[in-house]
């Protein structure tokens, strides 16, 4: 009885673990095109939006601080701080993520494509690890220091993040399909054109 127990139970327990298997939502493949328009929309998003050209200068802006502790009570400089040490965490934390995201597509890309060069993707993982570091300390300096507390570390880290959005453009430039003009062009003369 008790052996019938036992075999009853590792039989519920492989059948619960065959089910878990198949209703598991499967991840995206890698390589696949979804992942390449995951890291087009990063780049997008660090390019126009995160690192664009007034959106870093306004959050950081010290003149905005000069402004409204010229004229109001300390219950509006309190609120002033806390909105804007909330906006600048918030985009440090969506900065870090779209590097996060470049990242796990140049990890996933560079293995399957030799186009790529090593010294690049050497650069670019340095680069990665440096900048991902720097998110994170600058999240704790703005954390614990405020908005203004750390300007230099702002502009070092939004430097880096443009770097990174260069080099991962070059990488994605080199990924890019090919368009049908490519292969008309590398067409023999009167050869078949795609």
């Amino acid at each position: 009885m008790i052996a019938l127990i036992f075999y009853s139970l590792i039989g519920a327990g492989l059948l619960a673990l065959l089910v878990i298997l198949a209703l598991r939502q499967r991840g995206a493949v890698e390589g696949s095109g979804e992942q390449f328009a995951q890291a087009r929309q990063s780049l997008v998003t660090l390019r126009s939006g995160l690192l664009g050209a007034n959106a870093v200068e306004r959050i950081f802006d010290p003149r905005d601080w000069n402004f409204i502790q010229a004229g109001t009570s300390a219950e509006i400089h309190d609120l002033f701080l806390a909105e804007r040490k909330r906006i600048s965490l918030l985009w440090v934390s969506r900065l870090r993520g779209e590097i996060r995201n470049l990242m796990h597509f140049h990890l996933g890309y560079s293995r399957l494509h030799g186009k790529l060069e090593l010294e690049t993707e050497i650069r670019l993982a340095w680069d990665f690890a440096l900048l991902l570091s720097a998110c994170r300390a600058l999240e704790v300096l703005l954390y614990l220091r405020g908005p203004y507390g750390a300007p230099g570390m702002v502009g070092i880290t939004a430097g880096a993040a443009a770097r990174v959005c260069a080099t991962s453009e070059q990488s994605l430039g080199l990924l890019s399909p090919l368009s049908k003009d490519a292969f008309r062009r590398d067409s023999a003369e009167g050869g078949a054109a795609v």
